[in-house]
């Protein structure tokens, strides 16, 4: 832990001793007293600064990091970030293996403090020898006087918990904490401040927030590893698909899933409403809170821990685009042109009424579009749709040597640029699959099933 010296000699002594912040307008409707640990106080901006300084510290004092030498750790990037800060300082080499799904912010931040990145995909099995897991083992046998710390099963993860997190956290609330709630990943946070807390008082409910496509909650419920369970998700830093040694199944009273699409939004919720800039994980964190409230009591006092900083995820889930093209952001205040955001600088591709079929599959071919509108002058007077035209075509061998005129369906409809969602979508049935939109200078684009699709809940 930190001290409260005026200078400090590195950066590493400024690690710990993180603010405690209730939280006021977001938990207005909780029948309880909410506090926030915030751990992007510490240098790295994540909790992970804590475990990564204890990890090399102990490889230290057991010969196994000796100067000169390279670490090497599998990361979702805050490890690595704490890991980097502790190599800069005290002179090694950093190589830090990510998966895919990681955001671009992480990945900059880790090759901007001088460590070597390899990114791995995440769509396959840890065993897998692309996984990131497995690159980190390869890379640590292959390196000379190199060190794998594997945050997963080293100890020293949660011992770092166990010795400042949690003291912190008891003292902080002067003993009065009834409940304790964190996201688990690597499970070193939530168990080395669990075991601390119950050691303190048995009745400390101790609560983790899992993941949809996450192992823990059903192998903590029924002691089963089940691999039905294990599928690709998005919220970054929580869940696994392994079980790490670190969690201590023991201390941990109760798993609550939370979908990706919950954690987002009440990511973005916390910034609007606490003014804390927060990391995906920590929406994930107070969705369980809310997902919990018939368990709490008015005297509880319930302290969960924030992981990290938004900085990390600017590019993700506090983006707009992103957001809206994972189905997160809330239809009711979409419009029509938000539907179009996305090709709107593209020119609409129509055709003429008294062009050929076979010019209108030519065009469907060569811009990979299922729907056209139909012209004359500058009038729509019809459409084309790709599976009709098909079927057609079946029953008519020398369509493509027809005028369009003779073949097309009624004009799409026209939809202004500021409808609502619900506007847009009433104006699609079986017989109509895309909805022509007009802009405010006159132009017009066009909007598919797929485009509505794209955004909804």
């Amino acid at each position: 832990m930190s001290s409260t010296k005026l200078v400090y000699d590195n950066i590493l002594e400024t690690i710990g001793n993180t603010p405690m912040i209730k939280l006021n307008a977001i938990a207005a409707d909780l029948p309880c007293t909410v506090l926030a640990k915030v751990e992007y106080f510490n240098p790295g901006h994540s909790v992970k600064d804590r475990m990564a300084l204890k990890m090399i510290e102990n490889a230290e004092a057991e010969g196994k990091l000796k100067p000169g030498g390279t670490i090497i750790e599998c990361t979702s990037g805050n490890t690595g970030m704490g890991l980097a800060l502790a190599a800069i300082v005290k002179g090694y080499k950093l190589i830090c293996t990510l998966s895919d799904k990681q955001s671009k912010e992480k990945m900059d931040i880790l090759r901007a403090l001088g460590a070597e990145v390899h990114v791995c995909p995440t769509n396959v099995s840890p065993e897998h020898p692309d996984s990131y897991y497995s690159v980190a083992t390869r890379l640590n046998k292959k390196i000379p006087n190199s060190f794998y710390p594997y945050q997963y099963d080293n100890p020293g993860n949660a011992q770092a918990h166990y010795e400042s997190t949690a003291p912190e956290v008891w003292e902080q609330t002067e003993g009065k904490i009834t409940h304790f709630v964190v996201g688990v990943g690597t499970g070193g946070t939530i168990s080395g401040v669990g075991k601390y807390l119950k050691e303190k008082n048995p009745n400390i409910k101790i609560w983790g927030a899992d993941t949809y496509g996450s192992v823990f909650k059903k192998f903590h419920e029924t002691g089963e590893f089940d691999e039905s369970e294990i599928y690709s998700y998005i919220t970054e830093g929580i869940g696994e698909d392994i079980l790490p040694k670190n969690v201590n199944f023991d201390v941990i009273d109760h798993f609550e899933k939370v979908t990706d699409k919950d954690g987002a939004l009440v990511t973005r919720e916390i910034a609007k409403k606490e003014g804390l800039f927060l990391g995906n994980s920590a929406g994930s964190a107070f969705q369980l809170i809310r997902q919990m409230k018939d368990e709490l009591k008015p005297d509880d006092v319930v302290v969960v821990l924030f992981h990290d900083h938004g900085s990390r995820y600017v590019g993700k889930i506090y983006n707009d685009d992103w957001m809206r093209d994972r189905g997160f952001l809330n239809n009711e205040n979409t419009t029509a042109q938000d539907l179009i955001r996305n090709h709107q600088d593209l020119s609409l591709v129509t055709v003429k009424s008294r062009e050929l079929v076979s010019h209108a599959i030519q065009k469907m071919k060569e811009y990979n579009i299922s729907q056209l509108p139909v012209m004359d002058g500058d009038k729509f007077v019809g459409s084309l749709d790709d599976s009709r035209l098909f079927k057609a075509m079946m029953d008519d061998k020398e369509l493509g040597y027809k005028s369009i005129e003779e073949v097309m369906d009624a004009p799409f409809p026209i939809a202004n640029h500021l409808d609502e969602f619900s506007t847009v979508a009433q104006l699609m049935n079986k017989d109509n699959n895309a909805v022509l939109v007009k802009l405010a200078d006159g132009s017009h684009h066009i909007i598919t099933k797929h485009d509505l699709i794209g955004t909804i809940n």
